[in-house]
């Protein structure tokens, strides 16, 4: 199996490459490719897929903790 990555988009969607399989709340499957963006401003109207309506409404910018010093 390949590793999966999901990017976290500054100000955008989330960008998943990988062997995935996109499912909804009854197990019904969503076609995919191998790498696709996923909505997480809620204003898309291909959800769960990111169509782009973020741009300039919607500002988030996420970064991973880093590892203490020791």
């Amino acid at each position: 199996m390949s590793k999966v990555t999901i990017k976290v988009n500054d100000n955008g969607s989330f960008r998943i490459t990988g062997d995935v399989e996109l499912v909804d709340a009854e197990g019904n499957s969503f076609v995919t490719k191998p790498t696709f963006s996923l909505c997480r401003c809620g204003r898309s109207a291909n959800a769960p897929f990111c169509d782009g309506s973020h741009k300039g409404v919607f500002e988030s910018v996420v970064r991973a903790p880093k590892p203490a010093e020791d």
